[in-house]
């Protein structure tokens, strides 16, 4: 009995997972999160559907209902123990993203999913309002932005940021703000003042300056140069300010460590 040959089944199905692959998104799939009970496997049903164009992947932007602003940790491997997420899901669409998984808790996906699916804390200024006002609270640092970046696009429409940091220097609360966005640079007035205060640190993360690999490995996020120009005029501006270099990914961005340094 001769062998089956499978070749051709498996390059179409190879085809089907490619093809759920859309300009600007960094996930190639939407497969089912680590904790369903279910998932689905693609195959192709033989009628030339391959072909077909896919229709354009829109953001949505849900309510999420959480019932506290800050999160806190135990873990000794952090040097914070409490931060803020403003977002569940990010838009920069970074394709070595960390925080993927934290979507399979919603049943979602930690593909396309995460960057398409975003849940904004609309209710987290008033939230944290509340908790810095509790007479017991002992004020730590909060680190904004550990998990989504709290500048992703949508934050230019929700403003939901804004109103956080708004409220944090009302209580003359410090923070420190991680971000690879460049619209960071539209809240200058209140960082400027917490700046004087010594109230407020901003980390911009800076993967790479070679422009083609930051659009394959983070599609939606301020291109290097934006970023530059982000540090240089949040530092005019009397801003502590640094640089996060990470993720450092052998063969194709640690040789650039020193000419980022420059």
């Amino acid at each position: 009995m001769g062998s089956l040959d499978y070749s051709n089944n498996r390059n179409s199905v190879g085809n089907l997972v490619m093809r759920e692959a859309r300009k600007g998104r960094g996930a190639v799939s939407n497969r089912a999160g680590r904790y369903e009970r279910h998932a689905s496997e693609a195959c192709d049903g033989g009628w030339g559907s391959l072909k077909e164009p896919l229709n354009k992947l829109h953001t949505v932007v849900q309510a999420d209902h959480s019932i506290t602003a800050i999160t806190r940790n135990i873990s000794p491997d952090l040097g914070f123990n409490r931060s803020i997420n403003a977002y569940r899901g990010c838009e920069h669409v970074c394709a070595y993203c960390f925080a993927r998984p934290t979507h399979t808790f919603l049943g979602l996906s930690p593909g396309q999913d995460f960057e398409s699916r975003i849940f904004a804390k609309h209710d987290a200024p008033v939230q944290l309002a509340r908790e810095l006002s509790n007479p017991k609270y002992q004020c730590r640092m909060i680190a904004l932005g550990t998990n989504t970046d709290p500048y992703q696009p949508t934050e230019r429409r929700l403003e939901i940021t804004r109103s956080i940091l708004s409220v944090l220097s009302q209580y003359e609360h410090p923070v420190g703000i991680v971000t690879k966005s460049a619209l960071v640079t539209r809240d200058i007035d209140i960082l400027e003042s917490m700046a004087r205060r010594n109230m407020v640190k901003v980390v911009l993360s800076l993967t790479t300056l070679d422009s083609e690999l930051a659009r394959r490995l983070e599609p939606r996020a301020a291109t290097p140069l934006k970023r530059l120009a982000a540090i240089s005029a949040l530092s005019k501006a009397g801003i502590p300010t640094g640089t996060n270099y990470a993720p450092v990914i052998p063969a194709l961005n640690k040789s650039e460590l020193e000419g980022i340094l420059e």
